[in-house]
């Protein structure tokens, strides 16, 4: 099991999962805009580090941002939630690349399921 995930969204999602973590006993990581400083995923969280100014492109969206913050932080694994990297197969390569859990679909599972035609033709 994890010692600390880092959760790579906001909001609702960002609270459903610190929620979860602590109840395993796991120490959760926020990463936030400087806009949401003040959110409550940020508050709730163990620990909280900023991806800087901007908007979603520059800040949650920003994968060398969040593995950077997730390496100097000691994340063993990153939860995407939904949306934003959730669904970027090269986003996930570069975890297991620089040793990170990527706790989601594999790279070819988001290519394989990502069409809706190709997802029916495999089931």
């Amino acid at each position: 099991m994890f010692k600390k995930v880092l959760i790579a969204n906001r909001g609702a999602i960002a609270t459903r999962i610190i929620r979860t973590l602590r109840e395993m006993g796991i120490t959760s990581v926020a990463v936030y805009a400087d806009v949401d400083a003040r959110s409550l995923h940020v508050r709730q969280a163990d620990e909280a580090y900023s991806l800087g100014e901007g908007g979603a492109a520059d800040t949650y969206l920003n994968s060398d941002k969040v593995l950077e913050i997730a390496r100097a932080c000691g994340a063993e694994a990153i939860h995407p939630g939904y949306g934003f990297l959730s669904e970027n197969a090269a986003f996930v390569t570069a975890c297991e690349a620089a040793g990170i859990v990527f706790i989601g679909p594999t790279p070819e599972q988001m290519q394989s399921f990502g069409l809706k035609h190709r997802a029916r033709e495999i089931a």
